[in-house]
This record gives C-alpha cells, sequence and structure tokens, in this order.
C-alpha cells in the first residue's frame, strides 16, 4: 500500500457536485498539496489552476482531456495529466478513488 508520512491534513474537506465528489488536502513539508477524494457515479467538469497528476487508486472512469475530443478510459493503478488553467470533463458508473498532485 502507498502510503505519505509526515504530512498536514486539512481539516475542512472539499465538496463538489453536491457531495457526489469529495476530497481532503495533504499538505507536505516542502509546502506541496495533494488531495485523496471519491468520486461517485457521474459526470463532472472540472477546471484548473495548476497543472495537476490524477491518478486513480481504485475504480475505473473516462477522461476527456483539454486537447481531444476522444474519451480515454483510466483505471486502478493508472494516471493522467492535467494542464493548468484549463477544464477537463470525467464520468464514471462506479466509486472512485483518487489522488490529486498539483504540479
Amino acid at each position: 500500500m502507498k502510503k505519505f508520512e509526515n504530512v498536514t491534513v486539512a481539516l475542512e474537506g472539499n465538496s463538489y457536485f453536491g457531495g457526489a465528489v469529495t476530497s481532503r488536502t495533504l499538505i507536505f513539508a516542502d509546502g506541496s498539496r495533494k488531495t485523496l477524494g471519491f468520486m461517485q457515479p457521474g459526470e463532472y467538469e472540472f477546471g484548473t489552476d495548476a497543472a495537476e497528476l490524477m491518478e486513480i487508486t481504485s475504480g475505473q472512469l473516462e477522461v476527456k482531456l483539454p486537447a481531444s475530443n476522444e474519451w480515454r478510459k483510466v483505471k486502478d493503478g493508472e494516471s493522467f495529466d492535467v494542464p493548468a488553467k484549463s477544464k477537463f470533463q470525467v464520468k464514471t458508473t462506479m466509486l472512485v478513488d483518487y489522488c490529486c498532485s498539483y504540479l
């Protein structure tokens, strides 16, 4: 099991789309941040400020990135990069557990 050590966890959670997507922010000693979260089945569009690495830790989703017109399947153990200042879409039919790193 992958684990993070020596981190601060923000007590206040993040909730989007009426609670269908939730996450908690981890802050590392060097100031970098990650969020750990869950997505309920559904379709969502997210916007980014910073570039992101989205790692799927369980479940499966489809993603449509800003530079593409096609949906791509991403399953547990796989990841995708999202450019800064962009929007991307995801859809899933199952609960998805993810880790988002801000680059």
